[in-house]
């Protein structure tokens, strides 16, 4: 993630590995069906880009999708760009969760 302090760089990475689990899927080694995109359509950026703008906001539903818990040090990098921060993160999309609230939402079936 990108942002100009770090809280913004890892709210940013957080929104990124959320995206991706959503539109473009994310390889999961050994499970072919986990690294899916959650919304398999053509164009579903576009089609939804209203619950997805909404979604991604700055406190929108997209905080209840990932696990604090598995921030590892370890995995983290960082540095500077001119004076935007660059960072690095481990994140654990929290997928069944963000199927389910898709599906409340008659986003996927």
């Amino acid at each position: 993630g990108i942002g100009r302090y770090r809280g913004d760089a890892i709210d940013q990475a957080r929104k990124n590995a959320i995206r991706d689990v959503t539109l473009k899927g994310v390889e999961v080694p050994g499970n072919p069906m986990l690294s899916k995109p959650l919304i398999m359509e053509i164009n579903a950026e576009e089609k939804y880009a209203a619950f997805l703008n909404n979604f991604f906001t700055d406190g929108g539903p997209y905080k209840e999708f990932f696990s604090r818990e598995d921030r590892r040090r370890e995995t983290s990098d960082k540095y500077w760009s001119g004076k935007q921060m660059k960072i690095a993160v481990t994140i654990r999309v929290l997928r069944p969760e963000l199927q389910q609230y898709l599906r409340d939402n008659n986003i996927i079936k």
